[in-house]
């Protein structure tokens, strides 16, 4: 397993979630989540971009689940 469990601000993220699998989207939203929990410990807040990255994978799931 190479990837790490978590996804930092600076990582890289995909910029059209529609063309990422069901599959991906949950395991990069876990990652997301993994993050915004690793924020809250260490810095107590989130910062801004893992708060729009999660805010878009849940868009996604909504529109994901309208179809």
């Amino acid at each position: 397993m190479g990837e790490k469990l978590y996804l930092t601000p600076e990582d890289q993220f995909p910029e059209d979630l529609v063309s990422v699998s069901d599959n991906e989207l949950q395991v990069l939203d876990s990652r997301i989540q993994r993050q915004l929990d690793h924020e809250m410990v260490v810095d107590g807040e989130s910062s801004r971009e893992t708060e729009f990255r999660h805010y878009e994978l849940d868009e996604e799931f909504q529109d994901r689940d309208k179809r």
